[in-house]
């Protein structure tokens, strides 16, 4: 049996689970399009609710202060076009 790992963010770090790279990895934002495809609105807001989470999380790991791209990082890739 294979285990294959999801590209999913790694808690409280927010790296993806599977290639280890800052979540959403090109993997999960593939993947995110495809899932959202007919609502790139609620894209959005799934977006940006987990990048709140995200700035919580990493500025805790970092005493202070969250990265500063990370509204570019969560949702700069996924506006309408």
């Amino acid at each position: 049996m294979v285990h294959v790992r999801a590209h999913v963010p790694s808690r409280p770090t927010w790296r993806c689970g599977a290639c280890g790279v800052a979540w959403p990895c090109s993997t999960a934002k593939l993947l995110l399009l495809a899932k959202y495809r007919e609502n790139r609105d609620a894209l959005m807001l799934h977006l940006a609710e987990l990048c709140e989470e995200a700035a919580a999380q990493l500025a805790e790991l970092d005493h202070g202060s969250p990265p500063a791209d990370l509204t570019v990082r969560f949702t700069g890739w996924a506006r309408a076009r």
